[in-house]
């Protein structure tokens, strides 16, 4: 059975890009989903200095070989001033030491959410223009916005944007 990881780019406990990544990921058929959460992988904030004084530590090790693990990625990253969040950048950075393809040209759903109207646009734009370069295979991508409103009890209550994200979903499912 193909695996599939679910992750948000964010170490919020009540993490939206988290809920949204499993939402998608459950969509998929016949795929095994495994949600990771970045506060199991707990790292020092990275420096050169750190790297050379104790090494790339394990935690790095471990994201990275779930990653590389699985068969596909469905990533939903949070909005941090128009970036990625510190703790989602910190894991990709300690990564890209490890393996600068880190992505490993897995089938990949990005997406991204937020509260307001534009969805995490921003973020979403930013990480299509550099995953590629990271070994990133982005099948498809969705930015959802206003999550509050659109996501309730697990139900996708706007019906365009429920049929936007079936479409990202058969893609990626195409592509596994």
């Amino acid at each position: 059975m193909k695996k599939v990881i679910a992750l948000g780019g964010s170490n919020s406990e009540k993490s939206i890009n988290k809920i949204l990544a499993v939402h998608a990921a459950n969509m998929l058929e016949g795929i095994e989903v495994n949600v990771l959460d970045l506060n199991a992988y707990e790292l020092p904030l990275y420096g050169i200095d750190i790297e050379t004084r104790d090494g790339i530590p394990q935690n790095a090790h471990n994201l990275l070989n779930d990653i590389k693990e699985s068969d596909g990625i469905v990533l939903s990253l949070a909005e941090h001033n128009g970036a990625y969040s510190t703790a989602f950048k910190n894991a990709f950075d300690w990564m890209s030491r490890i393996d600068n393809k880190l992505w490993s040209e897995k089938p990949m759903l990005l997406m991204a959410t937020s509260p307001g109207a534009r969805g995490g646009a921003t973020v979403l734009e930013i990480a299509k223009g550099r995953f590629p370069f990271m070994g990133g295979n982005i099948v498809a991508d969705l930015s959802f916005p206003l999550f509050f409103d659109n996501l309730k009890e697990g139900v996708v209550t706007d019906e365009r944007l429920n049929k936007e994200l079936k479409i990202v979903v058969g893609k990626l499912q195409k592509a596994l």
